[in-house]
């Protein structure tokens, strides 16, 4: 019975950029302004505008469409009882 050679996968890593306080200025500036564009153009109705929060307990984004007059939040992304099951799922 042969055996034929051994063949060892490339496991290379590729390491990325850091990313500078300069950088991240500019994303969240192209992302403000993005959403401002969204909310103007009413693409969720004449009296609601999205949010993009982080759930304070999970650390998890959080995207909200609210009515800009009551202030209720008409839809949520992740809904909030997945957001308390990630709470109940993180080690203590």
């Amino acid at each position: 019975m042969d055996i034929g050679p051994v063949r060892v996968p490339d496991y290379t890593v590729h390491a990325t950029q850091p990313v500078t306080p300069l950088q991240m200025r500019s994303e969240r500036r192209e992302l403000i302004q993005a959403v401002k564009a969204l909310n103007k153009a009413e693409s969720f109705g004449n009296d609601n505008e999205v949010t993009f929060t982080a759930d304070t307990e999970t650390r998890k984004p959080v995207t909200k469409i609210v009515n800009k007059t009551t202030r209720e939040v008409v839809r949520q992304i992740p809904p909030e009882y997945v957001l308390h099951l990630a709470k109940d799922l993180k080690p203590k």
